[in-house]
Order: structure tokens, then C-alpha cells, then sequence
């Protein structure tokens, strides 16, 4: 029998080439799925046609802006919620860090801040948070949002269980789910007691804020 080293090494290589191709399209993949949502994310939403139509939900505006794009743990987003009519009194001011975990699986954690309204109205102008540091930042424990691509169209995600601890008007835990699309992001908030009833939050479904424009 004829030996054929050669033939070996030849199939060897093909076989490494095949899994670093392989490794490079799994890393575009996911690199793709977090640039495309970190991308729907980034904007100014309204929820003003939801409340004319529906008296239950209010005019509220969303500001969501990316920050420190230097840095490679994730991608960092600064997010502001106020009513339409006191625009200047935001009453939600975060941080959101989102990162790939697998290549289904997107999680975008999530802080607090400081003395949030310092810097109300920073979205404007991110270099504001240049000051700052992830480790100024308050991370909310059992808080983040697990969220999955559904097709090329929308990405759904929510707290997990009862992870999100709240003491908020009588609750013992809080729940958030979202749908993410290109022109629109929708978003349920509640607070639940120990027994699962819920004592704050939207009732009828959550608020679906309309993407006005990007930052």
C-alpha cells in the first residue's frame, strides 16, 4: 500500500480552513445581529398616536443614543423617558450595555445612574457621559432583558421569571417585555407583589413608541 502523506496534510488543511471560514461567518452573524439592533434602538420614539387613540396611555417621549463607542465589553446606550409635556423632568434616566452571549441570544443589561437628572437632556450631546465610567454606573441585579432575533424583522425579549427585585408602590418583583423592529419598539413595564398581582403599570398591554428618527 502507497502511503500519501501529502494527501493527509492536504485534507487536514481543507478541514482547518473549513472551521475558521465556518468561526469567521458564526462571528459576522453575530456581529450583524448586535449592530442591527443596537442600530433600531438608537433614536427618538413617541408614543403619541398610541395615546390618541387610547386615553389609558399617555404621550410619552423615548431617547435612546449610543455612548463610549470606544469601548469593546458591549455596545453602551443612554436612554431618557419623559412625558410630552414636561420634556426638561425626565422621570426615566438609564444606561443599557448590550452584548451577544450566544448566536441566538442578545442581552442588553441594565444601570442606573447617579444623580440621573444632572444629566437630563444629555442625548443631545453623548460626549456629556465622557466624564463618566461603567463603574460609576449602578447595575440593576436580575434586571436585564434576554432578547432573541425573530426572523429579520423584529427582536423579541424580556426580564427573567422573578429575577428583577422592586419595592416600587408595594411590589416584590418587576417584569419588562419588548418587541425591537426597525421603525417601532414596544415595551410592557410591571410591578407585581408576592403573589403575582400586579400593583403598577400599564394594565390593557404595553407602549408601543413610534420611531420619530434617528439620533
Amino acid at each position: 500500500m502507497v502511503r500519501r502523506p501529502w494527501l493527509r496534510l492536504a485534507l487536514l488543511t481543507v478541514l482547518l480552513l473549513t472551521m475558521a471560514c465556518i468561526a469567521r461567518k458564526e462571528t459576522r452573524q453575530r456581529q450583524s445581529n448586535l449592530d442591527r439592533l443596537v442600530g433600531w434602538m438608537v433614536g427618538s420614539f413617541s408614543s403619541e398616536e398610541q395615546a390618541a387613540a387610547d386615553t389609558d396611555f399617555l404621550d410619552i417621549r423615548l431617547e435612546m443614543v449610543q455612548i463610549w463607542p470606544e469601548r469593546t465589553e458591549g455596545r453602551w446606550l443612554y436612554v431618557e423617558q419623559a412625558s410630552a409635556l414636561t420634556l426638561d423632568q425626565p422621570y426615566r434616566q438609564r444606561v443599557y450595555r448590550l452584548y451577544q452571549r450566544d448566536d441566538t441570544t442578545l442581552v442588553s443589561a441594565v444601570y442606573d445612574l447617579n444623580e440621573p437628572l444632572r444629566l437630563a437632556g444629555a442625548w443631545r450631546t453623548p460626549a456629556s457621559f465622557d466624564f463618566l465610567t461603567p463603574d460609576s454606573l449602578i447595575v440593576r441585579v436580575g434586571c436585564a432583558i434576554v432578547l432573541h432575533p425573530r426572523g429579520d424583522t423584529v427582536y423579541v425579549g424580556s426580564t427573567v421569571d422573578r429575577e428583577c427585585l422592586s419595592d416600587h408602590r408595594g411590589a416584590a418583583y418587576a417584569t419588562s417585555e419588548v418587541r425591537i423592529s426597525e421603525t417601532y419598539l414596544y415595551t410592557w413595564d410591571r410591578g407585581l407583589d408576592s403573589a403575582g398581582t400586579q400593583v403598577w403599570g400599564a394594565e390593557k398591554g404595553g407602549y408601543m413608541f413610534k420611531k420619530l428618527s434617528e439620533q
